[in-house]
């Protein structure tokens, strides 16, 4: 079997190295969120005239910017607001309500979305790319590598606007719009089909090659060939020699297509008008709502983070350790 796991007195360094990993990502993350903050601040105007009443005179303005701490120093308030975010507390938004009781909802249904696009990524760009790396170089690899190339530069709004097209409008199999139930997810399982095919279809391209490239550099090392000589037939050679030792490759590429599966999802859900973070996001980005950005943003980069970190975690399990 290729990438052995870990020994048992190798289990701390790889636990250090998982944590110096994680400090990393959060230090990424923490620059990341201030870079949201200074943004915000950049746009012309603030949240407290974006959500002012018609009439509210240049007094009524001041009691707002004071209400919402816009009167104190932009490092102040992302000091204060970081400092909430070890407990959970994301902050208020500027319509005076929390921002993670106004994310509560909306986030889940974009974590189910995203969610479903990449377990459907994983087994279409495994399926895919395994069975094009049985017979390489013949049609069928060249066919889906062809196709995987054509598919990943499409954008997720030109899948989806395609797919409304074709398996809604023409053929009425699917809805094109979502409507929510009393709980403010989809109301059928059938609404969240279009938005997780729009989001996978491009994905699918990125990894098939992910998978492809890995299983060809796999397949090179000297245990294969031996397997091979061996007479061992070849799906026998690429489930237990060829694939083990890709997985590492398989797993970060996956782990990668998570941020562009959340940041693909605002497009998506806009799109199919998904009760999801997009349109909370939209309208944070118009009102100038520095807090819910971050917060919308702190929430995707732990999810990614985490992602991450057990594709870092697969990696060490299959290679001991070794870089």
């Amino acid at each position: 079997m290729a990438g052995p796991l870990i020994p048992g007195g190798a289990v701390a360094p790889a636990l250090a190295r998982l944590g110096a990993l994680l400090l990393k990502r959060a230090a990424l993350l923490a620059a990341l969120l201030a870079l949201v903050f200074v943004t915000v601040e950049l746009l012309p105007g603030d949240a407290a005239s974006a959500t002012a009443e018609r009439g509210e005179g240049a007094a009524d303005l001041a009691r707002r910017r004071a209400l919402l701490g816009l009167d104190r120093p932009l490092a102040e308030r992302f000091r204060h607001w970081m400092t909430g975010l070890p407990a959970g507390n994301l902050g208020t938004s500027a319509g005076g309500e929390p921002v993670t009781s106004l994310l509560s909802g909306p986030f889940p249904n974009t974590l189910l979305l995203g969610g479903l696009a990449l377990l459907l990524t994983a087994v279409l760009s495994l399926a895919l790319g395994c069975r094009a790396a049985l017979r390489p170089g013949r049609a069928l690899d060249r066919t889906v590598s062809g196709t995987a190339t054509a598919v990943l530069a499409l954008p997720e709004f030109v899948v989806a606007v395609a797919l409304v097209l074709v398996l809604s409008l023409w053929t009425g199999w699917l809805p094109a719009t979502t409507a929510t139930g009393a709980d403010g997810s989809p109301a059928s399982w059938r609404m969240l089909v279009l938005p997780v095919l729009a989001l996978t279809v491009p994905q699918t391209g990125w990894n098939i090659r992910i998978v492809r490239a890995a299983l060809a550099d796999a397949a090179r090392a000297p245990h294969v060939e031996t397997a091979v000589l061996d007479g061992l037939s070849p799906h026998r050679v690429l489930l237990r020699h060829v694939l083990p030792g890709a997985l590492p490759a398989i797993a970060t590429g996956l782990a990668t297509s998570t941020g562009m599966l959340l940041g693909g999802a605002v497009v998506v859900e806009t799109v199919f008008n998904c009760p999801g973070a997009g349109s909370v996001l939209a309208s944070a980005v118009t009102d100038r709502d520095g807090p819910v950005v971050a917060g919308v943003t702190a929430l995707a980069g732990a999810v990614i983070t985490v992602v991450l970190l057990l594709a870092d975690l697969v990696r060490d399990l299959m290679t001991g350790g070794r870089r």
